[in-house]
């Protein structure tokens, strides 16, 4: 036993505690915040977890352990508790600066790499706006070695959140600029026409609409409210496209589920072509394509 271990208490005991107090706070999910929790505080690594709950846990880890226990009691997100968060391929430092990553995103990225998929004799611009922690813009560019992205934000931290995960990714960081700015703004104009792919996560959500009490009192209002109606960021996003697309390009946004209908026709009244819907995992109409003409 290493001379910071605290005695015979093992992290099954640890597991245990939290998982009966988080019953307060993380109802049906109280089992799996624990075990996030101690995965981290012990050090675990992937598919150790069983081994783990049986090993001493030691004064370092239980400290860390108490710390982020008491996060996740006030109801801050687990993802900010932990500090990171998976998305794809990558291991993201999240925090409360930027919008939490989620899988309904992750299915967006699909859609995005599918459009540059044909695109294999040069290398393909893509912008990622409102790019946050960088989710996006950082998967595309990490999957596909034949893009070169910017992700803009206009949110300063966000913009110092999403260039700390670029510089987590090695070699394909030389092929991402990271620019702080409002939307089609940010883009340096001499890229007008450039671009093969625009994707983008904007804020969607009505002033007046009602939010989960963890994600309004903790997440980036900023990324998350759009406006009077919700679309507001998505309309500028539609009605610019055209000017940054090349010929045949597409615009791939992330919106509401009762959104799609109406940003599918301000597409059509955009002069974009070959419109369409697309549902997540969950059968929700969660994406619009669009295409210049």
């Amino acid at each position: 036993m290493s001379d910071d271990e605290t005695g015979a208490v093992s992290w099954r005991s640890f597991y245990e505690e939290a998982r009966a107090r988080l019953e307060t706070v993380g109802g049906e999910f109280s089992a799996v915040d624990a075990r996030r929790i101690v995965e981290e505080a012990s050090g675990t690594e992937p598919g150790g977890f069983a081994q783990t709950l049986d090993t001493f846990a030691t004064e370092r880890g239980v400290a860390h352990f108490d710390h982020m226990l008491q996060r996740r009691l006030t109801g801050e997100p687990l993802q900010y508790v932990l500090g990171r968060w998976a998305f794809r391929t990558l291991d993201l430092a999240v925090d409360a600066r930027i919008l939490i990553p989620r899988p309904e995103t992750e299915g967006v990225v699909d859609l995005a790499l599918a459009e540059l998929a044909g695109i294999d004799d040069r290398e393909a611009w893509v912008a990622d706006l409102g790019t946050g922690s960088g989710c996006i813009g950082l998967s595309i560019v990490a999957e596909n070695p034949r893009t070169r992205v910017i992700c803009t934000d206009a949110d300063e931290a966000a913009v110092a959140a999403s260039r700390a995960n670029a510089a987590g990714l090695g070699r394909p960081a030389r092929r991402i600029e990271i620019r702080c700015g409002d939307w089609y703004d940010a883009l340096p104009p001499e890229r007008k026409g450039d671009f093969d792919l625009i994707v983008s996560n904007p804020p969607y959500v009505a002033d007046d609409e009602e939010l989960p009490t963890v994600v309004r009192d903790w997440e980036p209002s900023t990324a998350l409210f759009a406006g009077p109606t919700g679309l507001e960021a998505a309309f500028v996003l539609i009605d610019g496209a055209a000017t940054w697309l090349r010929p045949g390009g597409a615009l791939v946004l992330e919106l509401g589920e009762t959104q799609l209908e109406e940003a599918a026709a301000r597409a059509d009244r955009a002069g974009l072509v070959d419109v369409s819907i697309h549902r997540d995992l969950a059968g929700r109409e969660r994406a619009l394509v669009a295409h210049a003409p």
